[in-house]
């Protein structure tokens, strides 16, 4: 399994749906170039909810604190547009994000500064610095704060819950 995600279905070909491309003409493309591995291929897609993780409940806990104190908050994500469909009746916690930009949506992904600007404008943020972004990825991290977010890089729920209580949220 390691090998075919290293070699067939790599990281650099899922970014490419997160970034907008069609499920079905990378899928076509990738058989054509593996046809020995076209049903594993498929199944990746095919499959795809039950290779999701679950939720980290702390970090939950923490978005559902900030929720219920009336916080605004909005997602910016990296991710196809139809599997991200999939997964907003999986994790409820979803609806707590008042507007959610999906790189798959835009065509674009982050860290491409473009799609900080279209979160911004779309949700009439005045500012970055008005804003706090919190993402697992260093060069996502690196991405906002260059354009001027309070950018907090994820390693666990606990420290994101003293960062934020460092920028005077209750959490």
């Amino acid at each position: 399994m390691e090998r075919f995600l290293a070699d067939v279905c790599t990281p650099g070909w899922n970014d490419q749906m997160d970034a907008g491309r069609s499920w079905s003409e990378a899928i076509d493309e990738l058989v054509a170039r593996h046809p020995e591995q076209a049903e594993n291929i498929r199944a990746f897609r095919g499959r795809w909810p039950e290779m999701l993780g679950g939720t980290i409940d702390e970090t939950v806990g923490i978005l559902e604190t900030l929720h219920r104190k009336g916080t605004p908050l909005y997602a910016l994500t990296n991710w196809s547009e139809d599997t991200f469909e999939l997964t907003k009746s999986r994790f409820p916690f979803l609806n707590y994000f008042r507007g959610i930009v999906v790189s798959g949506r835009e065509r674009l992904r982050k860290p491409d500064p473009e799609i900080f600007h279209r979160l911004l404008k779309r949700y009439d943020i005045a500012a970055p610095h008005h804003a706090v972004f919190i993402d697992d990825n260093a060069e996502n991290i690196a991405s906002a704060a260059t354009l001027g977010f309070h950018a907090i890089r994820f390693l666990s729920a606990t420290k994101l819950r003293s960062e934020l209580q460092d920028l005077g949220f209750a959490v």
